[in-house]
């Protein structure tokens, strides 16, 4: 392009803090891109995106990264996402499970979406991580839950059969029915 590269200009010695909000809502927005904007299965529609600024219902300490539905000719795919960077404790994710299961149950959710079923869709920084939130979540169900690193979704794209289950090693395709 014509012009010298030039890094970040900092002084010598000088702090550099990182921003994980920024890290973080970068990575949601990328897999906005991904279901939104990228060449989606054959047969798959985009429904719809929600973004969320408060928790889901009254009593749920929940706000989900998103929540989007893909049609398919098996029926719609519902799924809340869950971008986890390594920075929440195990207590924070048995709450997020907790409540999960409670909007699953409640009924809340298809009151407010007007589908019946949904998956949680966790998308961790490393396979490490992915390990050990699905010994969290398999502590309470094997059900609603699924998930895959990120740089699987950078490598493979979000549809490849690459998504693990809280309980086996069996490596899914996303667009199945719902269990």
């Amino acid at each position: 392009m014509g012009v010298p590269q030039r890094g970040p200009r900092r002084r010598e010695n000088e702090t550099l803090a990182a921003d994980f909000f920024v890290q973080h809502q970068l990575a949601v927005n990328e897999i906005y891109a991904e279901v939104r904007y990228k060449a989606l299965p054959p047969g798959v529609a985009f429904g719809r995106w929600v973004s969320f600024f408060e928790p889901l219902a009254t009593g749920l300490r929940l706000i989900p990264d998103g929540y989007f539905e893909l049609h398919h000719p098996t029926g719609t795919l519902a799924a809340f996402l869950e971008v986890d960077l390594g920075n929440e404790h195990r207590k924070v994710w048995a709450e997020k499970v907790k409540n999960y299961l409670q909007l699953a149950l409640s009924g809340n959710y298809e009151r407010k979406f007007s589908q019946t079923r949904f998956r949680a869709l966790v998308l961790a920084n490393s396979e490490r991580r992915v390990a050990s939130l699905r010994k969290v979540v398999a502590a309470s169900t094997e059900k609603i839950f699924w998930f895959r690193t990120l740089e699987s979704v950078h490598q493979k794209g979000f549809f490849a059969p690459l998504w693990l289950r809280p309980v086996g090693d069996d490596k899914r395709q996303l667009l199945t029915p719902i269990s």
